[in-house]
């Protein structure tokens, strides 16, 4: 089961960075709407699946982990310049460096397939994380394939983004054969999720204060994908739970 959802998010990654590629009237418009969504259900899966299972593991001393978390998603910031919130902080110039962007956006995608390639509790927190992280890639692929159309490496953009598909996917892998073979990696692993969910929190905050209108007011439109993101990460508390 643990390897059809790693490839179904490499081919979502790849659907949502072949949309600007293949439609060149895909309407940016609809990027606010996604981004809530994503943003808002990345959360909620956060918060009541990884959050709830890294307490378990490490108590109280989890949220140092998920602190950390959440400071070094702000230094990788800096390096993505934000592709991975679904736009891009360019320089007074105008000018994004491409070569960057492909660095700090791999090293958070390596993270974010981390926790599908671990041993949880519950059976019901893997589901969960693949469809929180799969919303999450599809405009964070978006935005990638956007930029690429923009720069001089606009010949290789499939290369680019077939590249980007494969990380999170191959991090789930490593995570899942490493983790089950050795003590030391599945024990390193306990440690690291709390990290990943800090950065899951600074991610899904930033996208939902940030995708909207200048002044980041919250419109009907925004406020109802919202409430079904955070439903449907509701609706994954239902899911059958094996411990």
């Amino acid at each position: 089961m643990i390897w059809m959802y790693l490839l179904l998010l490499f081919l979502l990654t790849l659907v949502g960075g072949a949309i600007p590629l293949l439609f060149k009237q895909f309407k940016s418009s609809w990027m606010t709407l996604l981004l809530a969504f994503s943003g808002s259900f990345l959360l909620g899966v956060t918060l009541l699946h990884l959050m709830p299972e890294s307490f378990h593991e490490l108590g109280e001393k989890a949220g140092l982990y998920i602190l950390g978390g959440f400071f070094l998603q702000l230094i990788l910031q800096r390096i993505s310049h934000g592709v991975e919130h679904g736009h891009v902080h360019q320089h007074e110039d105008g000018h994004t460096p491409l070569g960057s962007v492909i660095i700090g956006l791999s090293i958070h995608a390596f993270m974010e397939g981390i926790p599908l390639g671990f041993n949880f509790h519950s059976s019901a927190t893997i589901p969960s994380m693949f469809f929180g992280v799969a919303t999450h890639k599809i405009p964070e692929a978006i935005t990638l394939s956007a930029l690429l159309l923009s720069s001089s490496a606009r010949s290789n953009k499939w290369v680019y983004l077939i590249l980007f598909a494969l990380v999170s996917p191959l991090s789930g892998i490593l995570a899942m054969e490493y983790g089950q073979s050795f003590y030391f990696i599945a024990n390193l692993l306990v440690y690291i999720i709390p990290v990943v969910i800090g950065a899951f929190l600074h991610i899904s905050t930033t996208i939902l204060y940030e995708s909207g209108t200048k002044h980041h007011e919250l419109s009907r439109q925004k406020v109802i994908v919202i409430l079904c993101g955070l439903g449907l990460a509701l609706a994954t508390l239902l899911l059958p739970h094996q411990h």
